[in-house]
């Protein structure tokens, strides 16, 4: 029989399990958190790709020596200025899975590039190549090293083209957006500026992703965060959105660098990208000019 006394006790425990378990889900101890949040629309609006004209976009391919392959490449230009434009260069560098065509393909940058220019932001070209499917934007135990193709084949066919690329900034997204910032670490003339969304960051080796790293001297060798010294001189900007797997750790980076950018409803996704494009792209054409 059930008695008022076990009726309110049996509310209250029901009350503390669910709270409990709102808890575990907001803390992210069980996992759905960011299923839930879409589910309730606290996950932001996807980016929409500007209605405005796209530039010039000139592509070709290159032997690569550093990544032993054939490497595709592409140039855009921001619309009004033609290919070949003396122009500073940023570079955009890719997520996991991706190769140089998904900068205009997946997130439309050719036509975010000309909504930029348009709305004031100092013109620039962006530069696009394939790094490796799953490269991480580093030397492996391979001998392939999408960096040393980026510094010693990549710029020199951009310098060709009449980019200026004494001065360069960097912007990547997921796998990209940690390469992004392992260009600031490893490159002979540094980025002036980065800007990285959603980044694919980890505190520990136990915790990367399979296939991210060939070891855990790789992964230290490679580790951007706890290098704050090194990132000196360098204008950052880190986004990520808060139900993304690499929440934490970007926010832990941002905090360690002071860097600019922030947290912001969403996940890991070409909507939350899209949607933090045009302030990546101001703030980088912002330092490049500056």
């Amino acid at each position: 029989m059930l008695t008022r006394r076990t009726f309110f006790r049996t509310g209250a425990a029901a009350a503390v399990a669910a709270v409990a378990g709102v808890t575990a889900l907001e803390t992210g101890a069980v996992p759905g958190r960011g299923r839930v949040h879409e589910l309730l629309g606290l996950t932001g609006p996807d980016g929409v790709v500007p209605d405005v004209p796209a530039g010039p976009v000139v592509s070709g391919t290159f032997a690569s020596k550093a990544r032993r392959t054939e490497v595709g490449y592409s140039v855009v230009y921001p619309d009004g200025y033609a290919a070949g434009a003396r122009l500073p260069v940023v570079l955009a560098l890719h997520g996991r899975g991706g190769d140089h065509r998904a900068a205009v393909n997946d997130l439309g940058m050719d036509r975010y590039l000309t909504a930029a220019v348009r709305s004031g932001t100092p013109p620039y070209a962006i530069a696009t190549v394939d790094g490796g499917r799953d490269s991480y934007w580093h030397r492996r135990a391979d001998g392939t090293d999408p960096g040393a193709m980026i510094e010693q084949e990549l710029f020199p066919l951009l310098a060709a083209r009449g980019l200026a690329t004494g001065r360069y900034g960097v912007l990547g997204w997921s796998m990209g957006g940690y390469g992004a910032l392992l260009q600031v670490l490893q490159r002979k003339v540094r980025p002036v500026a980065v800007g990285a969304m959603s980044p694919a960051l980890w505190h520990r080796y136990a915790d990367v992703q399979a296939g991210a790293f060939d070891s855990e001297t790789d992964f230290e060798n490679n580790q951007v965060l706890g290098r704050a010294t090194s990132f000196q001189g360098a204008a950052i900007r880190i986004d990520c959105g808060r139900d993304d797997p690499f929440a934490g750790a970007a926010h832990d980076l941002r905090t360690e660098l002071h860097a600019d950018g922030g947290q912001q409803p969403g996940l890991h996704t070409g909507g939350y990208w899209r949607r933090m494009l045009p302030d990546q792209l101001r703030f980088l054409g912002a330092k490049l000019a500056g």
